[in-house]
């Protein structure tokens, strides 16, 4: 069955995309023919126990110098922004925060969250003049409500910074696209979506390298 709206612009325009029908990994996938994002319904998502196993996983050192390297792809063009002395939010730390000690190595005061690491919802209580999410929004179950709470914790003027990888809005791109196989990434931002995020917001964007993309809030 078709969703009824959107997980992201809550349009009721919704069409079927793609169905994953191997073994491994059965799911089927919409697009919302508003925003253009891609997603799988709520029936197809890992639950909050197969999310942690999957996490558990990861091998974030914040001493790797291979993981620095991958998180400089966000961190050099956005840190390039931002005045010195600058506040911010790494949002979906991990269970190796690292971006953030990037960012306080260079200078600037940094708050973490993260849904399984760092649960302390009082970040959402402050304001921040950048806030960065490291391959963390096709993870989100409810993009829409997600990032505008992190938008309304934007100062004027401020910068939200994005990794992820965007995919095209082509069926048989998305059939052979590893990046979906990953059964926690279940939400997919192409080109449209991030434009439709920056005319919701009346915002700014950019898109310095090919998984990132850096919004800015109008003054």
């Amino acid at each position: 069955m078709i969703p009824g709206y959107c997980i992201l612009c809550k349009c009721s325009k919704i069409d079927y995309f793609y169905e994953d029908t191997s073994e491994h990994h059965a799911s089927v996938y919409y697009q919302c023919q508003n925003c253009g994002l891609i997603f799988a319904p709520s029936k197809d998502r890992p639950d909050r126990k197969e999310e942690l196993a999957r996490y558990e996983t990861h091998d974030n050192d914040p001493q790797d110098e291979g993981y620095r390297n991958f998180l400089n792809q966000l961190f050099e063009p956005l840190n390039a922004l931002l005045e010195p002395g600058s506040k911010g939010l790494d949002f979906g730390s991990g269970p190796g925060p690292t971006l953030n000690l990037i960012f306080e190595e260079a200078g600037h005061e940094m708050r973490i969250y993260d849904l399984f690491y760092d649960n302390d919802k009082s970040v959402f209580e402050e304001k921040y003049d950048f806030i960065t999410a490291t391959e963390v929004v096709e993870h989100l179950f409810n993009p829409g409500q997600e990032l505008d709470r992190l938008w309304k914790c934007l100062r004027p003027g401020g910068y939200l910074g994005i990794m992820t990888k965007i995919a095209e809005d082509n069926v048989d791109f998305f059939a052979h696209w590893h990046y979906r196989l990953d059964i926690t990434h279940v939400t997919f931002y192409t080109q449209e979506t991030f434009h439709w995020l920056a005319n919701h917001w009346n915002a700014s964007v950019e898109f310095p390298a090919d998984r990132v993309i850096i919004f800015q809030k109008p003054e």
